[in-house]
């Protein structure tokens, strides 16, 4: 089925998006194993598995459009030197993300492309589990202290 071409562009402009996130939390997840913060390791590692999987659904839904995907295109990755400044990097990475995926939302709505409006909406959710754990996370530390919250996290 051919889609419209301002449909495919936004999807590889998200793919761009998916692609940069996991190279960026893959990163942070092995910084924080390095530490010894295991318990963050894991939680950071399966986000960019999410995110994997959202790349993969994003280029699944470009090649039925007919499309070409583009995986070469990455944006500029923020990687934190420490836990906070990784957790900051990250919120900003997926509140990007939700605008991203609402204008593109918008546009499938605007074109009728109902199926591309799912799989957005879908993803779209997926990426406000991951703010709102980052926002916990952040709020821990605020109310904690950072030592205290890295303590937890060598588990």
């Amino acid at each position: 089925m051919k889609g419209d071409e301002r449909i495919i562009e936004k999807l590889n402009a998200l793919l761009a998006d998916e692609l940069t996130a996991i190279n960026q939390y893959i990163v942070h997840s092995e910084m924080c194993a390095n530490w010894g913060y295991e318990r963050l390791h894991g939680v950071i590692e399966k986000r960019a598995i999410d995110e994997m999987k959202h790349a993969e659904q994003l280029i699944g839904r470009i090649l039925f459009l007919e499309g070409q995907p583009i995986v070469s295109n990455l944006n500029p990755m923020h990687i934190g030197a420490e836990v906070a400044k990784q957790l900051a990097n990250d919120w900003a990475a997926e509140e990007a993300a939700i605008r991203d995926y609402n204008e593109g939302i918008r546009l499938a709505v605007e074109l009728a492309d109902n199926g591309t409006r799912e799989l957005l909406g879908a993803i779209l959710k997926d990426e406000e589990a991951h703010i709102d754990w980052i926002e916990t996370q952040q709020g821990q530390i605020e109310q904690i202290g950072i030592q205290n919250y890295l303590v937890e996290q060598l588990h």
